[in-house]
């Protein structure tokens, strides 16, 4: 219960990265690119896989979900970030806080969901090829892409609602960027003892499971790909799941940092560092990994900005 003589928060105050004018401008170009290039490139590859036929399978269909997640990943954060970057009072309304964490944490979590559906898709593809049609048909496509989303959303409004019943009567500073499950939860001035074991319970699930099994399918994966014989041939396998084998890697190398940080105990800088990383930096780069190493997304680009002959 919050005393009588206690006032509730409205609003929060997000640090800074840093009170230099010049290097707040020049974080702020950056910020502002990098938001650019994940916008521009999500939504042409979504549109690109939309308009050609040729990407109407399987990998691609998961590709464009991935791609939106990405939207609402930078789009939840970045242009908080950047107002915060340009503007004296640093602060964030308590109802735009929920907000925000309720749809970082529903593209975080359908993310690691997603990648599991992904790995699974290449897994049928190289290792039960024979298989592969019926295993990854459309019905089964649409089915788990709703799981992917259902489960990340179920997530996100178990945890937000949570959130909102707890009591903030101050402080009301934010050690990071945005707003985050973990730090705000500090801030509580009520018990979060059971929100604290639900969520290692939730990471556990979405973290440590999703992990294990996108490792065991890319293990098969590399195992099969090893027994064919050709090296043409072992380069056009591998070259199916390349692109999403180095998000993955990207994606789980800062994830894992974010939750085995805690035991380790914490690193300001490399913190922040790691924050950007996953919220920022890995949607603007998937774009671009995903264009530059497969084929068949560029040729459907490129026709995306051939115009015919008048």
């Amino acid at each position: 219960m919050v005393a009588p003589n206690q006032t509730m928060v409205t609003e929060f105050i997000l640090q800074s990265f840093t009170e230099n004018p010049r290097l707040q401008a020049l974080l702020f170009s950056l910020f502002l690119l990098l938001f650019v290039m994940a916008l521009t490139g999500n939504v042409l590859i979504i549109t690109a896989i939309h308009v050609s036929t040729g990407l109407h399978l399987p990998m691609y269909f998961f590709l464009a979900n991935l791609a939106i997640l990405d939207i609402i990943c930078t789009s939840s954060v970045l242009p908080k970030v950047l107002e915060n970057l340009i503007s004296v009072k640093k602060t964030i309304s308590y109802g735009g806080c929920m907000i925000q964490m309720f749809f970082l944490s529903w593209s975080l979590s359908s993310e690691l969901v997603l990648f599991t559906a992904m790995a699974y898709d290449r897994y049928m593809a190289i290792c039960q090829p024979l298989h592969y049609s019926k295993m990854v048909n459309k019905t089964v496509c649409i089915g788990l892409a709703a799981f992917v989303w259902s489960i990340g959303g179920l997530n996100s409004v178990i945890f937000t609602v949570l959130v909102l019943r707890l009591s903030f009567c101050g402080p009301n500073f934010i050690p990071h960027f945005f707003c985050e499950m973990p730090p705000i939860l500090l801030l509580s001035c009520t018990p979060t003892y059971w929100i604290d074991i639900l969520t290692m319970t939730a990471d556990m699930f979405l973290v440590a499971l999703n992990f294990f099994l996108t490792m065991m399918s890319y293990s098969f994966i590399i195992a099969s790909i090893m027994k064919i014989r050709t090296r043409e041939g072992k380069k056009r396998a591998f070259n199916t799941c390349s692109s999403h084998l180095t998000v993955v890697t990207l994606y789980y190398s800062t994830v894992l940092y974010t939750y085995i940080r805690p035991v380790l105990g914490t690193s300001g800088s490399l913190d922040k560092l790691v924050s950007v990383l996953y919220t920022v930096l890995t949607p603007s780069l998937n774009p671009l990994i995903y264009t530059l190493r497969n084929k068949d997304v560029k040729v459907a680009l490129k026709k995306l900005f051939t115009f015919p002959p008048p």
